[in-house]
Parts: structure tokens; C-alpha cells; sequence
């Protein structure tokens, strides 16, 4: 494959992330994979570019990259990769975002700093809901994003992330070992050979929690007095401290072998950190056989056993923590504890994140995934099973479909009939000169693999945007069937009309000029909303559709669909039909009118809604967002409890969900 990373930070920058992705291009490298990092910094080396950035104000060792649009759709357009992996969330990597859309090239994203939780430590929590939000719009625009701890994914899918997937990390058990251990360097801090050493790794900043690191000093200086405290690294808080507090050691930043010998020369590695999506530096203190003292999350709550190969406090238990730290003290080299630390860190190796980490670039690239190291194998995607789902109004080949929630919507759903019920593909907009992506290829596929893998029968019905197969009807392939409008019957023997509804529309029968003309002003309506909705997104608020809006306030918009409502009731009664399921006017419905009963299955431009129906024969309104929070909160008692009726006891799903989820 052919690779472009794009990132704020990258070697000889010192820090995990750089670090990480240093591991990760040399993998792929060796697997035969051409790379190319776009970073920030001064020099490019072969296979690198650098791109313009800023220093973070009081943060110089920072680096924020500036916007690149034009130079990064300017290289893709003549050195298109196959897939692209934009590693930081900064005004770079959203334009790279962007660049890569545009041009419907395959794209994941990062998660390596909570950048939210940052704001707490220097004292603007006030704007944590605004970093966030500005987070899930950035990672919404990828086709995956990975993050290195399973409490981070879990934390994620909470907020409303799509495709959030797990990509641990490794440790280089060669580098980091505690046969490096030296008695000379231990001397220079002042450690005789039999004086415990302590140890903080990490920036000397802030949201690293310094100050509870301290008071673990202190707190283990009263304890044994002869214990050295080193501090490994550097940052905007080491000369404040280093006045404040004489006795303590700055060795500064160290790397490679010198950081490997300065690590294996303690014997307690201290990480009070509470905000971290890993912690690269825990996996290096286990490979060097230390005594580790964390709080349980991140790369802890993934590889430490509390007691068996390290120590750790429950997040957020400070008294906790400086208990464990001063008893780490009197565990020495040749303790269990410290021989089990480098037993763990032994089988993590860098070899199966990166075979991993190329499997998710292989599958949003469409090409055939490699199979997934067992070490990462994550819990099988929760399965809603059904009789039969309704979809319409897709709009593919227009900006504003949400094509990658059809993908993520269908991949969880198993029903034994598909109706795609219209406007699927938007023709009237690909002749207007609409782009045709990625991720819209991607809803086909995906249709195409639900009729060959699950044998699902899918129903085409054409609407007025796909009125180009009218021509060809009826039609079929396979499992694949195209027609006007179809007849439904559910398994309780109830007969629905299901057709596109556009026939009743007498603007879109009797006048295609002015249709047209709605649909381009349609569009511009959306395209304000983008924008609106990108301010709104800035200020944490949740997404507003305009259009929504107009029809519930435009007095003749909402006589127009009481009329186009009215109407189809009439032709479900004239078909002899117990309901109808349409959709055309993008306004979602379920409603019973007398005998007859009305579905809209709504859109997936906005409203992203469909009908199903379940295995009892019962007809549901769903909502994208809402069905798989509760899918999601259903599966996951299920990964750690496999028995699914225990699992689903507790849950806030619909009866009748719970019922379909047990029928799996």
C-alpha cells in the first residue's frame, strides 16, 4: 500500500506520539509498504515533508500545524495514496481531513491526547464541552479513528464517536532492560548501592500531575530518607520546580540508550498522570523491571495486575496513590513484582500493532484485511437481527449524504429483506456536476455483501433523483431486485404498500423544472447549515437543521405534507393494504391514521432514520443515534459476560429490540 501519514509531531520530537508513529512507519516499511510523512518539523528526511507550524504560546516544545489545503490536495491529486492516518487533531490535520474527503481518499484518524481534559489543568475547564465537540467533529470526518486503551474507546462511543477501534502499543524489550542498570549514574544522584531510586518520566507539565508526584516524593523521603528522586524529561514547569525543590534531580530529556540506562538505574517508576490515552512510559518501566505506581486506566488497567507485576490506586484516589508509592519502596530488584514487570512487558511487542494497525488501513482502503493479530482481536460487532429493514433518501453522490452511517448502520444490522425505497443514488445531482466518493462506493459494497454473506433480498424501488431506471424496470441480478413499487407482507400477514412517494408529489409529477430548481435550492440550504452547524459544533451545541425547522414553521410546507400523507392513505386503502411505508419528503413518520397505518422512513441526509421490522412481525420508526447507543450499551456487558440473557436484563433497550437482540 501506499501510506501518507500526516502529523504535528514526529522524530526527533520526544514524546509518545512521535515515538508511536516512528514504531508504526518503520513496521509498515518492512512490510513492504511505501510511506510518506507530512510533519511539522525543520528537516525532512527521505519519505518526509515538512509543513508550516507554530509554537504553542508558554509550550514552545509544542508544535501546532498550520493549515495546508492546497499543498495536500495538490500532492494527492498527483501522488494519490491509498489510504492516509492524520495523527493529530490540529488546523493541519483538519485540512488534511478535509483534502482527503474531498478527493474520496480512504482516511483514519488518532487518538492519542485527551486535549479536553487538558483544559482543566490550566484552568479553563469551562471550554472542555467546545474541545470536545470540536474533537467529534473532527474524528466524524474519518472512515475510522484508533485510540490505545480500551477505556479511552469505551469513553468515546459515550460521546457519540462512530468507529472507534482499539490500537495498542508495543515495547522495545531489547532497549529497555534491566541488565543496563548503572551504578555509576546511580552514584552521580547521590544513591548508594543499596538506596532506593524514584523516578517521573514524562513533559514537566501540568496536565502530567506534578503536584501529586510531590507529595509522593516527600511523602517517601519521610519514610527512608535515602531515597533519590529523579525527574527524566523536560517541560514548562522544570525551572519553577527545580528552585522550589533542591533535592530533586532533573536529568532533562535522555533518549535511546541513555534514557534506557537512566530508567533500569531506579527501582520506582512514579506515573500520577490522569490524563493519558496510554502512558508509552509504563510498558517502558515493566521492561526495565521497575516497581510501577499508577493509577488503574490506560496502559495500568490494560498490563498491570495490582500486586502481581506492579502497583496501582483507582483513578482519582490521590490517598490511595502515595500509600502504594511509599510501599514500592521496599520492593527491591530481585522481588517477584519487579521479575513479573519484565515477564509482561516480554510479550509486547511492536510486531502485532503494526500488523494490526495495517489491517484497518487495508479495510478502509477497501483492500482484502489481513487477519488480526489474536492479542487485538476486539469484541465481535453487536448484530441487531430483524425480519426486514426500510431505507430511503441515501442521496449518494451529494455532500450531505451520511453515507458512512448507512455503512456503520447496515454493518450492525441482520435482517432477512432490504428495501432501498428511493433517491438511493441522487442522479439529478451527479448531473449537476456531483462528486462521487469513497465512502458512497462503500454503501454499494456493503449492500452487495449483505446479499451474498447474510443472503439478504434487497428490493430496489426507483424515486424521482434515480427516475434514470425507470427505463430498465423491472429488473434483476441475484438477490437484487429493481421495480416501481412492491408489496410487503410482514409475519404477522399484515400487507403494507411501500413505493417512493414522488407520485404524489404533483410539484415533482407536473413540473420537473421547478423541482429542479427546489432541489438546488435544497442543497444550498444544507450547505448553510454546514456552516451553522460547524459554529454551533465550535460552541459544544448539538446539530440544527434548518430545513426541519422551515417545514414545521412555512404554514403551506406542513399543508403539503398533511396532503401528501393524506394521499397515500388514500392509495393504501385503494390496494387493499393494512399501511404504507414511503418516503420522498425526508420528514420521518409512524402514525396510525384509522385502519391505515402511515410510515416515512425519513433520510439519511438528516434525519437518518429508517423502518424495520421485527421478527414479530411489529413495525418501528428508529433513529441512527439513538439505535446504536442502545445496540452499543447492550453489547458491551455482552463482551464481558458472554451469555446474552443475563446481559440484556439490565438494559434500557425497547421490549421489543431486547426481544430481536435474543433471537441472535
Amino acid at each position: 500500500m501506499k501510506i501518507d501519514i500526516v502529523t504535528d509531531t514526529y522524530a526527533p520530537d520526544v514524546n509518545g506520539v512521535a515515538m508511536t508513529l516512528g514504531r508504526l512507519c518503520d513496521g509498515l516499511k518492512a512490510r513492504g509498504h511505501r510511506i510518506h510523512v507530512i510533519h511539522t518539523g525543520e528537516i525532512a528526511k527521505p519519505g518526509e515533508t515538512c509543513s508550516a507550524a507554530v509554537a504553542l504560546p508558554g509550550y514552545r516544545e509544542v508544535r501546532v500545524g498550520l493549515p495546508e489545503p492546497f499543498k495536500l490536495r495538490t500532492r494527492w491529486l498527483k501522488k494519490r495514496p491509498d489510504a492516509i492516518y492524520v495523527a493529530t487533531e490540529s488546523p493541519l490535520g483538519k485540512s488534511a481531513l478535509k483534502a482527503a474527503n474531498a478527493l474520496g481518499i480512504p482516511v483514519a484518524t488518532g487518538f492519542h491526547t485527551n486535549f479536553h481534559q487538558y483544559m482543566e489543568q490550566y484552568r479553563m475547564g469551562g471550554l472542555q464541552p467546545v474541545a470536545m465537540a470540536y474533537l467529534k467533529n473532527f474524528h466524524q470526518r474519518a472512515d475510522c479513528t484508533l485510540t490505545p486503551s480500551q477505556d479511552v474507546v469505551d469513553k468515546l462511543l459515550a460521546e457519540g464517536f462512530r468507529n472507534v477501534y482499539l490500537l495498542g502499543r508495543g515495547v522495545d524489550t531489547v532497549l529497555y532492560a534491566p541488565e543496563k542498570r548503572c551504578a555509576t549514574l546511580r552514584a552521580e544522584w547521590g544513591a548508594s548501592p543499596g538506596s532506593p531510586v524514584a523516578m517521573i518520566v514524562g513533559r514537566v507539565a501540568a496536565e502530567k500531575n506534578f503536584d501529586l508526584a510531590l507529595l509522593a516524593f516527600e511523602q517517601m523521603r519521610q519514610a527512608v530518607p535515602d531515597v533519590r528522586c529523579v525527574v527524566v524529561g523536560d517541560g514548562p514547569l522544570r525551572e519553577r520546580l527545580a528552585e522550589k525543590y533542591a533535592w530533586l534531580h532533573f536529568a532533562g530529556v535522555r533518549l535511546g540508550e541513555d534514557l534506557a540506562q537512566h530508567y533500569a538505574s531506579a527501582d520506582v517508576l512514579v506515573f500520577p498522570s490522569e490524563t493519558e490515552t496510554f502512558g508509552n512510559v509504563m510498558l517502558e518501566g515493566l521492561a526495565s523491571g521497575l516497581a510501577t505506581v499508577s493509577y488503574d486506566y490506560a496502559a495500568a488497567n490494560l498490563h498491570v495486575q495490582d500486586g502481581g507485576n506492579g502497583l496501582k490506586a483507582v483513578k482519582g484516589d490521590a490517598v490511595g496513590f502515595l500509600k502504594i508509592a511509599v510501599e514500592a519502596l521496599s520492593i527491591r530488584s530481585d522481588h517477584p513484582l519487579r521479575l513479573a514487570a519484565r515477564e509482561t512487558a516480554e510479550t509486547l511487542g511492536w510486531e502485532q500493532v503494526v500488523k494490526e494497525f495495517e489491517n484497518r488501513l487495508e479495510t478502509i482502503a477497501g483492500i482484502k484485511p489481513t487477519t488480526t493479530p489474536p492479542a487485538f482481536k476486539l469484541a465481535k460487532r453487536p448484530k441487531f437481527h430483524c425480519r426486514t429493514v426500510f431505507l430511503s433518501d441515501i442521496h449518494l453522490g451529494t455532500p450531505d449524504s451520511k453515507a458512512n452511517e448507512v455503512v456503520d448502520f447496515l454493518k450492525h444490522i441482520r435482517c432477512a429483506k432490504l428495501v432501498l425505497n428511493g433517491d438511493i443514488i441522487d442522479g439529478w445531482a451527479l448531473r449537476r456536476g456531483g462528486k462521487w466518493s469513497a465512502r458512497h462506493s462503500r454503501v454499494i459494497r456493503r449492500v452487495l455483501k449483505m446479499t451474498e454473506r447474510d443472503d439478504t433480498e434487497v428490493i430496489y424501488l426507483r424515486g424521482n433523483h434515480d427516475d434514470i431506471l425507470e427505463r430498465f424496470l423491472p429488473l434483476s441480478f441475484g438477490r437484487i431486485k429493481f421495480t416501481k413499487e412492491h408489496i410487503h407482507l410482514t409475519e404477522t400477514g399484515k400487507r403494507y404498500f411501500i413505493v417512493h412517494g414522488d407520485g404524489f408529489d404533483s410539484v415533482s409529477t407536473n413540473h420537473r423544472w421547478l423541482a429542479s430548481l427546489g432541489a438546488v435550492g435544497y442543497d444550498f440550504l444544507l450547505s448553510a447549515n454546514r456552516l451553522y452547524n460547524h459554529w454551533r459544533a465550535w460552541r459544544g451545541k448539538e446539530y440544527f437543521s434548518l430545513s426541519k425547522r422551515v417545514k414545521a414553521k412555512v404554514k403551506s410546507a406542513v399543508s403539503f405534507v398533511d396532503r401528501y400523507e393524506e394521499l397515500l392513505q388514500d392509495l393504501a386503502r385503494h390496494k387493499k393494504c393494512d399501511g404504507i411505508i414511503c418516503g420522498h419528503i425526508h420528514t420521518p413518520e409512524d402514525k396510525q391514521v384509522g385502519e391505515i397505518h402511515y410510515l416515512n422512513s425519513g433520510d439519511w441526509v438528516e434525519s437518518l432514520t429508517a423502518i424495520i421490522e421485527h421478527d414479530d412481525g411489529r413495525m418501528e420508526l428508529i433513529q441512527y443515534d439513538e439505535f446504536m447507543k442502545s445496540l452499543l450499551a447492550t453489547a458491551e456487558p455482552e463482551a464481558k459476560n458472554p451469555p446474552a440473557e443475563p446481559a440484556l436484563a439490565g438494559t434500557e433497550l425497547p421490549a421489543a429490540m431486547q426481544i430481536a437482540l435474543r433471537s441472535r
